[in-house]
């Protein structure tokens, strides 16, 4: 199981781990209902950080909160209410949806032909497309952490994060925290908001 990511709010930690971390939380949670330990792990994680004022620190702390208030079959029920069900969802994880309206479109093909090139493949085993957020947040966290270094390196996480990321994340936060149905997830939408502002402003320190 991933560790969780309290070195998100440390900068005595490695920044980069904690990134890596961060985004491996994020999958595990958008992608299923989350297990009970990775939310009995979630209940005892640290809320203060050693400095005052992290852009993560409230978003980080609200989600560990709600996290201690709510049971296990609650978080799952509400995952279920929200992302699951058959048919249509209430809200749409994939990134399709937010950027052309339509799933298993154009988006989704040159999201296919971008991992080809990084040399990844879906796990046949998935049931979900590629543009599901968790399976983004997988490779993000793979393009932090990864030893290839061709592949898993800054400008990769840039051009990645831009391209397939950072277009539709926004709207999909939104649509979480508004629905009357979002307690649990309402938290995670708003820690992934503040990750991914994080995220952009630092891209952008590069350019």
């Amino acid at each position: 199981m991933m560790p969780l990511p309290e070195t998100a709010l440390s900068s005595a930690l490695d920044e980069e781990t904690a990134r890596a971390e961060l985004y491996g939380l994020l999958a595990q949670l958008y992608y299923a209902p989350p297990a009970p330990e990775l939310l009995a792990n979630l209940r005892l994680a640290a809320t203060e950080a050693p400095a005052a004022g992290g852009f993560l620190e409230e978003p980080w702390r609200a989600l560990v909160g709600v996290a201690r208030e709510l049971r296990d079959d609650a978080i799952a029920d509400e995952y279920n209410a929200l992302f699951g069900g058959v048919g249509k969802p209430e809200v749409y994880l994939y990134g399709s949806h937010y950027l052309s309206g339509f799933l298993n479109e154009k988006p989704l093909a040159r999201l296919r032909t971008e991992l080809t090139s990084l040399g990844l493949a879906r796990d046949e085993a998935m049931s979900d497309t590629e543009d599901h957020i968790a399976y983004l947040c997988e490779v993000m966290r793979y393009l932090i952490a990864g030893d290839d270094v061709a592949v898993a390196n800054l400008t990769r996480q840039q051009s990645f994060f831009a391209e397939h990321l950072q277009p539709w994340a926004v709207p999909l936060v939104d649509a979480i925290a508004q629905h009357p149905k979002a307690r649990f997830y309402a938290a995670v939408a708003e820690l992934t908001r503040a990750f991914v502002s994080v995220e952009a402003q630092g891209f952008d320190m590069l350019d």
